[in-house]
């Protein structure tokens, strides 16, 4: 079962709609804009904000996955990394080469970032300005850091770190992310 599939499943069992009603709900409402769209879901099917806002990326075809149909993970890669942002491409490929030396995982391309996970998520990767990549840690209770900050509950992450050269590439951020992958088995 797909990230999608799987999702859809939660849907059901928490509405008792299936993902042909809900689309035929989103079909029906008109709403184009992605705000209008949660917000609805939020409403009729008293969804929470993330899931609303979930639901609203997938009936619309904005989410990760659907952008990403037919398309290789070079493209993928290439549109993440377009324009200014195409000076980062080299930090996730050194990022990637690193996360790699620990064993199997998945790269699920989203909107604007590569997620990577194993059971759980363990990481997200890209760029958040263009200016800076801010790298996403999923681990509990990670060695302290100015470097690593934690976020707030509820965030999609536990913790950022903020990345603007190829030298913010280290053992430290390594050994974060090291964590991260042992703890999403």
């Amino acid at each position: 079962m797909d990230e999608k599939q799987t999702f859809f499943k939660k849907i059901t069992e928490m509405t008792g709609k299936n993902e042909r009603e809900i689309y035929q709900m989103y079909l029906d409402s008109h709403f184009e804009k992605h705000s209008e769209i949660r917000t609805f879901f939020i409403e009729k099917l008293e969804l929470s904000y993330g899931f609303a806002n979930t639901l609203a990326h997938y009936v619309s075809k904005t989410d990760g996955t659907s952008l990403s149909e037919g398309k290789t993970m070079d493209e993928l890669l290439d549109e993440i990394y377009s324009k200014d942002k195409a000076k980062f491409r080299p930090i996730h490929e050194e990022l990637i080469s690193e996360i790699k030396k620990f064993g199997d995982f998945e790269m699920i391309p989203k909107k604007g970032y590569m997620s990577l996970k194993q059971k759980r998520q363990f990481a997200m990767i890209g760029p958040k300005t263009n200016n800076r990549m801010e790298i996403g840690i999923n681990g509990k209770n990670l060695k302290s850091s100015q470097r690593l900050e934690e976020q707030p509950k509820g965030s999609m992450c536990q913790y950022i770190v903020k990345i603007t050269d190829l030298k913010d590439v280290d053992q430290e951020l390594i050994g974060w992310l090291y964590e991260a992958y042992q703890q999403s088995k």
